[in-house]
């Protein structure tokens, strides 16, 4: 009989305990140790092996000046924007982990990647639905690829004896969370076979070379269900973000060892699937009959790429007692410290207000240079006057009032010229060097939010 131990693992970071404890020591976390039942190391011999028969292959410490360097292949998936995140396409070897809510659109995704690697051997492994499910979402999308391999199956051993006979050319695993390794006798979902069957897959993909896409679910506060080193393990985290109740969907590089981790795709969820946005500031602009007060365009930098989103907000009177601050898609605390400086340097009465804050097409926006357009948009619904139309914000506001010039700004501007807009607000340190002879629209500089008032009210 195999010797086991049975020991507690906290289900937020993996940290083990020989006892059970109320407060995790690492992370600081409540109640979050599990019992476990473990079995020793070598007390199983069910591992597969893809080691040569000879045995297995040790290696050497080598110098880093003979080391002989060579650019990556990279496989393109036919996506646009899964490519873009990817940093270019799938490298060989590279474990993915794709994160997201249920039903955002991870399985779709990864069922669409058979057009474009059509003629690649693909096996996708489900444990999570039948393959008569698999099938009647292939239909609807209108998939149809004899090299695309459906296996439902939990068990890892038994999954890595199909890849050795079929050699697919990538592998997709639905989900990493029902997955189960015979070498660990705890429930599947459990942080060490989360952690155990991550392992098996990332020796596979590195001794076979073959790319491996491993979809996660997602905790309650958004991070993917599992210990913290399960993203320290695989080589490519993205997130797959966006509400249910929207049409557009996310996909953003929290982690990429083969790219830039400041990139991310756009997608519009349609009967037929995810339908790629190659322009999301036409999606982020709202088209209105008329012009309307409490609304401004800001444009904002999302990784290497420019686009331009509507920033909306309403202030009305508190009757409650105590007024409300909500911000959808924007850092609540920095909105309050906006309120704060158009109350101390412009005067203008925040303290009695609801204020609501919104940002069109459920994207979130981090940019400091969303800055400018919140505070005229705030200041717009304030006073219940509109806005000059065809008009874009770029820049930061500081604590002073003063506005501070930002990053990427000739972009931005051509970004707005582009879609035809006809004047842009920028900080005067933005100015030096730029041609203005070079865009269409007007470029009016201002100093401090006072002169933007004077400006636009």
């Amino acid at each position: 009989m195999a010797q086991s131990k049975t020991i507690y693992t906290c289900q937020n970071c993996g940290n083990t305990s020989a006892k059970w404890m109320g407060r995790c020591p690492s992370c600081g976390e409540w109640n979050t140790y599990v019992e476990e039942l473990i079995v020793k190391e070598g007390s199983k011999n069910s591992g597969f092996q893809w080691k040569s028969e000879k045995g297995p292959v040790h290696s050497i410490p080598v110098n880093l000046e003979n080391i002989e360097g060579h650019e990556q292949i990279r496989l393109s998936t036919g996506d646009k924007e899964l490519d873009r995140t990817l940093g270019g396409g799938i490298v060989a070897g590279s474990l993915i982990l794709i994160g997201g809510e249920p039903g955002i659109g991870k399985s779709t995704l990864m069922l669409q990647m058979a057009r474009g690697l059509d003629g690649r051997r693909i096996l996708y492994v489900s444990g999570e639905e039948s393959a008569v499910q698999i099938k009647m979402r292939a239909e609807r999308l209108g998939i149809h690829n004899p090299e695309y391999l459906v296996y439902t199956e939990t068990n890892t051993q038994r999954i890595f004896l199909q890849a050795k006979k079929i050699k697919p050319d990538v592998v997709i695993i639905d989900s990493i969370q029902t997955l189960h390794s015979e070498d660990i006798d705890s429930t599947p979902g459990s942080v060490s076979q989360v952690r155990e069957c991550t392992g098996e897959w990332q020796r596979f993909a590195k001794e076979t070379g073959t790319p491996v896409f491993l979809i996660g679910h997602i905790t309650k506060e958004g991070s993917i269900a599992g210990p913290k080193l399960l993203e320290h393990m695989v080589d490519t985290v993205l997130q797959f973000e966006g509400d249910r109740h929207h049409q557009y969907r996310i996909l953003r590089t929290v982690k990429n060892r083969f790219g830039s981790t400041a990139e991310l795709g756009i997608y519009e969820m349609q009967g037929n699937g995810l339908r790629e946005v190659s322009n999301p500031s036409e999606i982020l602009i709202s088209t209105r009959p008329e012009a309307l007060s409490g609304i401004a365009i800001a444009t904002i930098m999302e990784g290497m790429r420019s686009m331009l989103i509507e920033v909306q907000s309403l202030v009305t009177t508190a009757v409650y007692g105590t007024p409300q601050r909500s911000a959808t898609g924007f850092d609540l605390r920095r909105l309050n410290m906006l309120l704060a400086v158009l109350e101390k340097r412009i005067g203008f009465p925040m303290g009695n207000k609801d204020i609501f804050l919104n940002m069109a097409g459920g994207i979130r926006v981090d940019d400091p240079a969303a800055d400018l357009a919140i505070v005229t948009a705030l200041i717009s619904s304030l006073e219940d006057k509109t806005i000059a139309p065809l008009t874009v914000f770029a820049g930061e506001v500081g604590l002073s009032g003063e506005i501070r010039p930002v990053n990427r700004i000739e972009q931005r501007i051509s970004e707005a010229d582009k879609l035809g807009f006809e004047q842009v607000y920028l900080a005067s340190g933005n100015m030096k060097g730029i041609d203005r002879k070079k865009f269409n629209c007007r470029l009016i500089e201002v100093n401090k939010v006072e002169e933007l008032v004077r400006l636009l009210f």
